[in-house]
């Protein structure tokens, strides 16, 4: 159905000033009553709420001058498009960094459709993608849970103020595991600013894991207030890191992995670098940091489009 016309507009100011119905007018103009209703609350007069069919005409038409533009797909938007996906930012990180620029750019949805086409002629834009293209697995729910230490605090006890993602230092730990299931990451992410701290482990002991979590967080020690884990074996000596650091640790709920999402998301990002399957035995730290460097200069859509580590240096600024 197409806009209404002055003629239109002019017709609906009239029959107001008469008396006449909404109903009446959408029967006359032949318009759904809903289209009648629309036009008048949203073009009316905001001070005498009087629906004038010239100032209806002007608001509309001012509408939709502003209204955006769409913009077409040019071969130097491609380009970038595909730079951008090539250093492993998603389509809304890519149109959010380009409106922050200044720069003009599709939308996401469009850059998806452009990935999609691009899939269906065997092209590799796809694996660019957290998740390469594929579609999730439900988590299995019937593995049991480890055997945790019966001293270890529950999430529910965690301060309110962690939800908040105000202060800098409530962290969140977990670990990535390499080829064979022995290697592994370990990923510690800041929940406020998004910044991550990343280290390789030979082995995923309880041991190591402690030993590289208290080694990374060292320099942070004044910083910091809590970190939260998941169930694994690997926190089982949590209280020693407690007592090196200073700071209270917290245990999320079995198979609640929400509870930890942005440490879930972090390590999707990570994988994107390293897929599984990767044998961790044959990287070295230089790769590690310089995953950790890209990843922390990353545009994030929940600060706007800046950086974890513009988010860093601005609490650290306050």
């Amino acid at each position: 159905m197409s806009h209404l016309t002055y003629e239109q507009r002019y017709t609906i100011s009239v029959m107001l000033e008469a008396g006449y119905t909404q109903a009446s007018i959408s029967e006359a103009l032949g318009r759904s009553k809903s289209v009648i209703s629309r036009e008048i609350i949203r073009n009316r007069d905001g001070h005498s709420k009087k629906y004038i069919a010239d100032l209806a005409q002007r608001k509309c038409d001012a509408r939709h001058k502003e209204k955006n533009k769409r913009i077409k797909l040019s071969s130097v938007m491609r380009v970038y498009i595909i730079e951008k996906l090539e250093q492993k930012l998603i389509p809304e990180q890519i149109v959010g960094l380009s409106i922050r620029n200044g720069l003009d750019c599709i939308s996401h949805q469009w850059i998806y459709q452009m990935i999609w086409s691009d899939k269906k002629r065997r092209g590799r834009l796809c694996r660019h993608l957290r998740n390469r293209g594929k579609r999730y697995k439900k988590r299995d729910l019937s593995r049991k849970t480890p055997g945790q230490p019966s001293n270890k605090r529950d999430i529910s006890e965690r301060p309110n103020v962690v939800d908040q993602r105000v202060r800098f230092g409530d962290l969140e730990v977990d670990t990535v595991l390499g080829k064979h299931r022995k290697s592994a990451l370990v990923t510690i992410n800041d929940r406020a600013t998004g910044l991550l701290k990343m280290a390789l482990v030979k082995e995923k002991t309880s041991g190591l894991v402690t030993q590289k979590i208290i080694e990374l967080l060292t320099p942070w020690k004044q910083l910091i207030h809590t970190i939260t884990a998941d169930n694994g074996a690997e926190f089982t000596k949590f209280e020693t890191i407690v007592e090196n650091l200073d700071i209270e640790f917290f245990f999320a709920k079995p198979y609640q992995s929400w509870q930890r999402g942005s440490n879930e998301n972090l390590n999707r990002l990570v994988r994107q670098y390293f897929p599984k399957g990767t044998d961790f035995d044959k990287i070295d730290p230089k790769q590690i940091a310089f995953v950790e460097n890209q990843i922390n200069h990353r545009p994030r859509k929940r600060y706007n489009f800046r950086s974890p580590i513009e988010m860093f240096n601005q609490k650290l600024h306050l």
